[in-house]
Formats: C-alpha cells, sequence, structure tokens
C-alpha cells in the first residue's frame, strides 16, 4: 500500500513542489495540504494520512503547536510528523523531537533526501538526518540541565540495551545496528522494544533527545 502524505506549509509553491516530488513516487500518496496550522490539525484528523510534513513556522496556528495537537491524539497506527525547518529555529525542532515528531527535514535538503526521509518515517524506523540531528541536539542539550530523574532511568537498563541506545543516537536503522553488534534483526527490534518501554519514550526521536540529555552520546 501507498504511504499516505500530508503537507502543511504556509508557502503555496513548497507545497506544489513537495506535492508533485511526492506524489510523482510509486509507493507514495499526498492526500491533503493546508496553509497554517490550524487546517492542518483538522484535516490530518479526518484525512488520517501516515506521514505529515510540517513547516514550523505558520500563521494562525504553528507548526509545533499542529504537532503537539496531532501527535496527542491517540492513532492507531500513529501519524508520524516531520517537522520541516532551517537551522535558525533549533530550539524549536528540539521541542517537537521531545514532543514526539519523528525528525526533521531541511527545506533546501536534495529531493532525493525528502523522499527517503518520508519512506523511513513511515517505516518508524530510524531518525531522519542523523548527523545533522545529532549536532543540533547536541548544540541545545549543551545548554539544558539534564532533567531530573533521567540518570536513573538509565540504571533500569542492562549493558546491551544501553548500547543499543548509543546507536540509535549515532542515527543506526535496525538493520545497521544488528549488522555492528553481530545479532540477527528480530533481536535488536526486541532490545529497541525494551529500551523504549524502561524509559517511557514514545520513539526513536525522544530516544536520541534523552541520550544527548544524560550524557550518555556526546558531540563527535
Amino acid at each position: 500500500m501507498a504511504i499516505t502524505v500530508f503537507i502543511a506549509d504556509d508557502q503555496a509553491m513548497v507545497r506544489q513542489g513537495f506535492g508533485a516530488l511526492l506524489g510523482a513516487q510509486p509507493d507514495i500518496s499526498v492526500i491533503g495540504d493546508a496553509p497554517n496550522g490550524r487546517v492542518a490539525v483538522s484535516e490530518v484528523a479526518r484525512l488520517r494520512p501516515d506521514v505529515v510534513l510540517m513547516d514550523v513556522r505558520m500563521p494562525e496556528l504553528n507548526g509545533l503547536d499542529a504537532a503537539r495537537e496531532i501527535l496527542s491524539a491517540a492513532t492507531d497506527p500513529p501519524i508520524r510528523v516531520l517537522m520541516l525547518t532551517t537551522f535558525d529555529i533549533d530550539e524549536y525542532v528540539y521541542e517537537a523531537l521531545g514532543l514526539g515528531a519523528s525528525g526533521f527535514m531541511l527545506k533546501d535538503a536534495p529531493a532525493e533526501e525528502l523522499i527517503r526521509a518520508v519512506r523511513v518515517v513511515a517505516a518508524g524506523e530510524a531518525l531522519l538526518a542523523p548527523s545533522v540531528t545529532r549536532r543540533l541536539i547536541a548544540d541545545v542539550t549543551r545548554r539544558r540541565p539534564t532533567p531530573r530523574g533521567r540518570q536513573r532511568q538509565l540504571e533500569t537498563l542492562t549493558p546491551r540495551e544501553r548500547e543499543v541506545l548509543e546507536l540509535i543516537a549515532a542515527g543506526l536503522s535496525n538493520t545497521e545496528i544488528a549488522e555492528r553488534l553481530f545479532l540477527a534483526e528480530q533481536t535488536v527490534k526486541t532490545h529497541v522494544g525494551k529500551v523504549l518501554s524502561k524509559l517511557s519514550l514514545r520513539d526513536r526521536a525522544q530516544a536520541v533527545v534523552l541520550a544527548y540529555e544524560t550524557g550518555l552520546v556526546t558531540p563527535g
């Protein structure tokens, strides 16, 4: 089945351009778009797409608040939100990841990266653009105190689970982690599930945030 995508951006040319690009892919179907966050929230609730491309800066309701409303709704399967951003709004992106957004995409990224991003986010497996994400989160977390209790949470993980968390934070997919640790991919999926459960995390994006907040991984 095709991956269904909804695009929220206040620039008509961006919506049309992204829509044409993604709609040309045999496994992706663009089912709607919105010029602001308020319309996006309403239409996403009605259409239930697999992935929402959400611009951060929009009128009436910004992308961050719109993502918060979308992600707070209990949907099965969950709707994935991919933030569209630029580097001048790092704090907003960090907060979006904390809310449960699956990742973010720079608006000027090459077309093939956007296509890959939608597929990756739809699969729910890996955080998008790990090298850029690591730099962004590392920069922000250096200026934020570690939330109380986060360090103690890490103590609930086994050594193998901590190792898996470190590799998640490095942006590796389950397949890549399996290859790195010489494990079966199903075994890695089990470890990932336990990490998310023990740390009360929604998804891998939040796992990356926690790994940087606690100092489990550091820049470089």
